[in-house]
């Protein structure tokens, strides 16, 4: 091919290098106006328009020592697939590769003077046709490449155009949303991006936490468990643990499909005199055990929750009514459940019936560092251990019928509930001096005290029947309205 001799006039010796396109909105598709786009590495910065969009464009000079070595008039000169040029002026040298479908596969700006193999612009074997432009000179040919070449300028680097340096990516700021940043490939290009609103800062507190905080991960997340169960149950698995001089029992189930890098609910289902923890494990259901868990289980769709069931002594009054070791046993196997799973350590919950009832209210008295919540149906202020109360706020649930021979309905009214609202109020003030509604005649009423920290409701559920977890307002047990409330209260955490 002969030698093309290109007379250009000298211009200011700077040259199209780059483009960088794009629109900005929110994730409903709405224009963000006034974000701020950098191109890190480049250190370019742009700002979005009425419509979102931005553009940032540099002119770039040529590089020193190379933009000498260009003559005027300026030339280019194409032989046997090498391209020889010379950039004159203002005119770089435009390099376009199309394969035989007329597909582009290159397009490449060069500067200064160089040598150019057009075949390393393509990585296949085929004809391709290459399109040379400077100023208002423009030569085409075709030419034959075997696929071998890997690179897509000589190692000299004489075809000078603007590579994109390592790491570089855009930078999308906008107050209210949450800071991108977007890799890059590429200079010339053209970056679309939805930028996500920022959650507010979550609000801190001296005690306790925020409505819907984050969840915050035990030790356990990322680990697999080191516990070994003893034998593997109907819906769960036993353990024991060794607390003191005494080997206590416990069962646990996880959810199907348990990840160890999810931070899960803990639920505690504290059992009753004359039942064990397997009973509420699995049972046969009953007006007692509607198990597992007490309902619970059956309304964690999600699979949202751990399940455990620890055992009491095994005398006729399954937990200690003169001593602090279920307290121990409970601080210890929470403790050891962090460690092995991964759990959500701001909500843990506990519940229980009559004598499980008591436990859990018992724990609820110093255990508010541990426990967020607690339902208790049936409780009573007698035949348990009642520690001093640490003065600390707790959610706490309480169903009681009013008609209740063995708990005592005005005991759990007047006196368990009572302690409870003494730590309630807005920074841990007293407000005892609230009475609940109660149910009048038929059906149920339940109270949710108006005094009390939001973070800290307490709801009171009086009821017409007798001592008995399962409360309906019509039919029997099997329409009991318990679960559903109990899980509308751990929920709102």
């Amino acid at each position: 091919m002969k030698h093309l001799p290109l007379f250009i006039s000298a211009f200011a010796a700077s040259a199209f290098a780059y483009t960088v396109t794009g629109t900005v909105t929110d994730e409903s598709g709405a224009a963000i106006k006034g974000a701020s786009v950098t191109l890190v590495k480049e250190n370019k910065n742009a700002t979005t328009d009425d419509a979102g969009k931005y553009t940032i464009h540099e002119d770039e000079q040529p590089p020193i020592g190379l933009n000498q070595a260009a003559v005027n008039p300026g030339y280019i000169n194409i032989r046997s697939g090498i391209l020889s040029y010379s950039q004159s002026g203002s005119s770089p040298v435009q390099v376009r590769i199309f394969d035989a479908m007329g597909n582009q596969v290159l397009n490449q700006t060069l500067y200064g003077a160089g040598e150019v193999d057009l075949r390393t612009g393509t990585t296949a074997m085929g004809t391709y046709y290459a399109q040379v432009t400077m100023g208002s000179a423009k030569q085409s040919i075709r030419f034959t490449a075997n696929g071998n070449y890997a690179t897509a300028f000589d190692a000299k680097g004489h075809a000078l155009l603007k590579e994109i340096q390592q790491g570089e990516a855009l930078k999308f700021i906008a107050e209210g949303f949450d800071t991108l940043s977007v890799p890059l490939g590429t200079l010339d290009t053209t970056v679309d991006v939805k930028l996500k609103k920022t959650a507010p800062a979550e609000e801190s507190f001296s005690f306790g936490y925020a409505l819907g905080n984050a969840p915050r991960p035990s030790k356990g997340c990322g680990t697999t468990s080191k516990l070994q169960k003893t034998k593997s149950v109907e819906n769960g698995d036993r353990f024991e643990l060794r607390v003191g001089s005494e080997n206590r029992e416990y069962f646990l189930t996880l959810p199907k499909n348990y990840d160890n890098n999810k931070p899960y609910k803990v639920l505690f289902a504290m059992h009753c005199m004359g039942s064990n923890a397997e009973d509420f494990v699995h049972h046969s259901p009953d007006q007692d055990h509607p198990s597992p868990y007490y309902g619970q289980q059956k309304l964690d769709t999600e699979g949202n929750y751990i399940f455990v069931s620890p055992r009491g002594d095994t005398d006729g009054m399954p937990w200690s009514v003169s001593s602090d070791k279920d307290h121990k046993f409970f601080d210890q196997l929470l403790t050891t459940l962090e460690e092995n799973y991964c759990i959500d350590t701001t909500r843990v919950f506990m519940t229980g019936f009559s004598f499980g009832a008591m436990v859990t209210n018992s724990m609820a008295q110093d255990m508010q560092h541990r426990l967020r919540a607690v339902a208790v149906y049936a409780t009573a202020d007698y035949n348990i251990y009642l520690p001093t109360n640490k003065g600390k706020p707790i959610a706490w649930m309480a169903v009681h019928g009013k008609n209740d021979g063995t708990c005592d309905y005005n005991r759990a009214k007047n006196s368990a509930l009572k302690r409870i609202l003494k730590n309630n109020g807005p920074d841990g003030t007293d407000v005892s001096d609230e009475t609940p509604q109660e149910v009048g005649g038929s059906g149920h009423l339940c109270y949710d005290f108006k005094k009390v920290d939001p973070r800290f409701p307490v709801k009171f559920c009086s009821w017409n029947g007798q001592h008995q977890w399962t409360a309906y307002d019509s039919g029997n047990w099997q329409n009991t309205w318990v679960p559903q409330e109990v899980h509308k209260f751990f929920e709102q955490f």
